[in-house]
Parts: C-alpha cells; sequence; structure tokens
C-alpha cells in the first residue's frame, strides 16, 4: 500500500509546469455550474492555485482518512483535476480585458489541461505584456520552448531558449526539459547531430540538480535518462567515442552516488556497444575487469552482491551477442520430433519469446507480441513463444497430454496467433540464459543473436520494437 503522502509529492512533479503532454482542446468543454460561476470573482491567479493544488490536497485527505491506494482512485483524481482546469481556463478565457498576469495564469491553466497550443498562445501574449514578473517570463519562455519542440517547429524553440539562457533566474529544472525535448524533437526527425549538443546540455542540468529532487529513485532514474540520451545521440551520430564516454560518465556517477541500478545500466549499455561494433573482444575484457573492479567501487557488502549478481546473470547473453544462434532442441513428443526450427527460418528476423502459463510479466508483454506479429510478420517477423512441460499446472500433477492441451487453451484464450515450441525440459532456457523470464531473443536474417534482454516494462517492449524495426530493414 502507497501512502497518499507520498503520492502527493509525485503530484506536484508531474504537474509542475514542465510535466505536460498532450491535450484537452476547447471541445471538450464542461458546463459551468453553480460551483464554477461561484467562482467568477476569482483572480486569474487564485484559480489557478485551486486547480494545481486539487489533487495535493484531495490526496492529503485521503491520507488523512487512512483510505487504501488504487490505480482507479488516483487516475479518477487526476482527471478531476484536469476537468477543474478546463473550466477554470474557460472561465478567464471569457473575460473581456485580460491583461498581464491574467495571461500568464491562464496559460498555466491549460497547461494543467495538457492543451499545449493555448497555453503557448496564452504565455507569447504574456511575454509582451507591460512590467512581467522575470521568474514568470522564464516559465512562460520555457513551456513555449516545449510546445514548440513537440510540434517540431524548431526554429522558434531555438530562438525563445537562446531568449531563456540571455536572462534570469536559470532554473536547471527547467533547462533539463526543453534541452530534452528539443533532443528528442531532433532525433524523432534523425538530425543526431542537432540533437547531441542539446543531450548534453539535459544531462548536466539534471545532475546539476539531482540533489534538489525528493525522491531519490526518482533522481536516479532521471540522471539514467538522460545519460543515455547523452549515449544515444552520439550513437546514432556515429561518434564512437563520444558515445563510451558518455556511459563512462554514467558509471562514474553511479558509483558517486552508490546507484547499483545505474552502475549496471551503464555497464550493460558499454558492453553492448562494443559488441555491436565489431569489438567483442574488447566488450568480454571489459566485462570481466567491471565485473571484478565494482566490487571495489561500492562500499557495502549488499551492493557488492547485488551488481555482481546482475552482471554475473548476463555472462551467458554476452557471450552469445554476435554469434550464431544455436538450434532449439528437445522439441515435441518424443523428444527431437522437431529438429532445425532456427535453420528453416534463416532469412526471417525471429524474436525467441521464453516464457510459461504462471509468469505474470510474461502475460503482461502479450499485448505487445501480437502486435508485433501482425504488424511485422509480413514483413519478415517471425515470433516463436518457448517453453517447457513442467509436469505440474496450478499445483497439480499432470501428464503431457494433458499440459499441451493446457497450452493449447491458454493459447486461444489470450488470441496468440504467433506459434508455441514446447521442450522436454530446460536445456534452451539454460542454452539461451533464459532462467529468468521473460527473456527475449532477437536473431537476425543471417541467424545471428543481436538482442538478449530479460524481464518486460513499457521502455523494453518499445527497445524490442525499435530493435526489430533495425533488423528488419536490414538484408
Amino acid at each position: 500500500m502507497r501512502s497518499f503522502l507520498f503520492l502527493s509529492i509525485i503530484l506536484i512533479l508531474s504537474f509542475n509546469i514542465l510535466a505536460q503532454s498532450g491535450r484537452v482542446g476547447p471541445s471538450q468543454q464542461l458546463p459551468v455550474s453553480e460551483e464554477i460561476a461561484a467562482k467568477k470573482d476569482l483572480t486569474a491567479k487564485e484559480l489557478f492555485v485551486e486547480a494545481n493544488t486539487f489533487a495535493k490536497n484531495r490526496f492529503a485527505e485521503y491520507e488523512k482518512k487512512k483510505l487504501p491506494f488504487n490505480d482507479k482512485l488516483y487516475t479518477e483524481t487526476l482527471k478531476e483535476q484536469k476537468q477543474l482546469a478546463v473550466k477554470y481556463a474557460n472561465l478567464v478565457a471569457a473575460r473581456e480585458n485580460l491583461s498581464g498576469e491574467d495571461f500568464y495564469y491562464l496559460g498555466m491553466l491549460y497547461w494543467l489541461t495538457e492543451n499545449g497550443e493555448l497555453a503557448s498562445e496564452a504565455f507569447t501574449k504574456f511575454l509582451i505584456s507591460e512590467n512581467p514578473e522575470p521568474e514568470k517570463l522564464q516559465t512562460a519562455r520555457s513551456i513555449i520552448v516545449v510546445v514548440s519542440a513537440r510540434n517540431k517547429n524548431f526554429a522558434e524553440a531555438e530562438k525563445v531558449l537562446a531568449e531563456y539562457l540571455k536572462n534570469e533566474p536559470v532554473k536547471m529544472t527547467e533547462r533539463a526539459k526543453m534541452e530534452t525535448e528539443l533532443m528528442q524533437g531532433y532525433r524523432s526527425e534523425k538530425q543526431f547531430e542537432r540533437a547531441a549538443p542539446h543531450a548534453e546540455e539535459a544531462y548536466r542540468a539534471t545532475k546539476a540538480i539531482f540533489n534538489e529532487i525528493p525522491s531519490r529513485v526518482d533522481a536516479i532514474n532521471r540522471l539514467l535518462t538522460a545519460g543515455i540520451f547523452v549515449f544515444e545521440a552520439h550513437r546514432d551520430f556515429g561518434k564512437q567515442t563520444e558515445a563510451e564516454n558518455a556511459l563512462e560518465d554514467l558509471r562514474n556517477e553511479a558509483v558517486k552516488f552508490q546507484s547499483t541500478n545505474l552502475y549496471y545500466y551503464a555497464v550493460n549499455e558499454q558492453i553492448k556497444y562494443l559488441i555491436e561494433t565489431g569489438r567483442k573482444p574488447l566488450a568480454l575484457q571489459f566485462y570481466d575487469k567491471l565485473i571484478r573492479q565494482s566490487q571495489t567501487e561500492f562500499k557495502t557488502k549488499s551492493l557488492q552482491e547485488d551488481i555482481f549478481r546482475r552482471l554475473l546473470k548476463r555472462d551467458v547473453h554476452y557471450k552469445m551477442l554476435g554469434e550464431s544462434a544455436p538450434e532449439l532442441v528437445n522439441i515435441g513428443n518424443p523428444p527431437e520430433l522437431q529438429t532445425e526450427i532456427l535453420t528453416n527460418l534463416r532469412g526471417k528476423v525471429v524474436l525467441l519469446d521464453f516464457w510459461a502459463t504462471w509468469c505474470g510479466p510474461c502475460i503482461d508483454a502479450f499485448p505487445s507480441l501480437v502486435e508485433w506479429h501482425e504488424t511485422f510478420q509480413k514483413d519478415g517477423l517471425e515470433i516463436l513463444g518457448v517453453t517447457r512441460l513442467y509436469g505440474r499446472s496450478g499445483g497439480t500433477k499432470v501428464d503431457v497430454v494433458a499440459e499441451m492441451e493446457i497450452l493449447q487453451k491458454f493459447k486461444k484464450e489470450y488470441e496468440l496467433p504467433y506459434d508455441f515450441i514446447v521442450a522436454n525440459g530446460d536445456q534452451n532456457q539454460r542454452i539461451y540464459g533464459a532462467t529468468s523470464i521473460p527473456t527475449a531473443v532477437l536473431i537476425d536474417r543471417k541467424g545471428i543473436i543481436r538482442y538478449v534482454e530479460t524481464g518486460t516494462s513499457a521502455s523494453r517492449e518499445e527497445e524490442i520494437r525499435e530493435e526489430i524495426i533495425k533488423l528488419l530493414v536490414e538484408k
């Protein structure tokens, strides 16, 4: 159970001026109720403050009443906040003779509704108002940069960013967001040379505010994201030295903050990058060095054991990357009824999804697997769900025939359109280092293993999708 006090902190972060995306348009205006009409004499600032603190106050109430946290209540509260912001924005926008700070707070209300375009319009009017407050000017500029970058209006975004940097105060939280949005925008347009400098600045700003972020977990995640962005920007631009330097710096930050999570991802990305760029012997040497070095870089035994365990689990994967995929064995009943499965799929991109019926995260990945099958099969993608006979179902012993029937029912229940591979034993899991599931293995058209990762999440699934697209392009 999570406390609502903790959630109120998260909400302050997630509903601040630089955490918005998407939009709620004028077409979603709600009828003006008597309650809203009673607010007609409140200033634009008062309306914004009330809307901005709505969720925080509600969660404080829930905390006081000791109500248990659940996703539905969380989502509904955020929805109510957005609806309130829409009503208040409409109320302010309908007023005559708006001026000065009215435009600023109207922009902030629109930003709460996630309507970037209307927020940007209001902030643009605020910029040319008489004697605007410098701090509010900077905030308005920062949001205009974010909106312009998302709309791929890079000239406007760069111009306003330059104005922001010439004035005070420069807030590193705002700068980190602006630079990140520009980096992502340029990268999506494959303008990697322009993306890299913005990635560097976003990373620098994130490091500067690390100790100001209330949650250590959030701080680590932000630093990891920013650091990986720098690596990817240089990698995509073909700058090997700069890409490796970015990962080395991220690893140094991990040691500084004693974060095994940050350390693992930096090391993992560097080993994979060395292998991808044809330097596998160097990659394995680097791996051997770091698995020993990490034991002196972390101060406590628990951290040393954690990073050692995580890196050691990747040993099989690193050695397999860039090598021919081993054939699947002990398939069918009796064993070896099916042979040369992967050999017969040469010329296609193959995704091996190691899974089991009792694995919740495996089931969570099914929608993505189905989508990839439907989208990319025509281009040459073949998905194989690889599992094994366990001899049990729901704690009850079952024979081979019964377990195969259970698997077929499972396939039908989840509407899985790709083939299952069922082995008599765990040899395939051991060969592919899939002792933890789900594990995804991507094999290119030449039969070479190009990707191996364990676990599932939205970011992991997006990563796999991007890798599939990359491999399908190769001939």
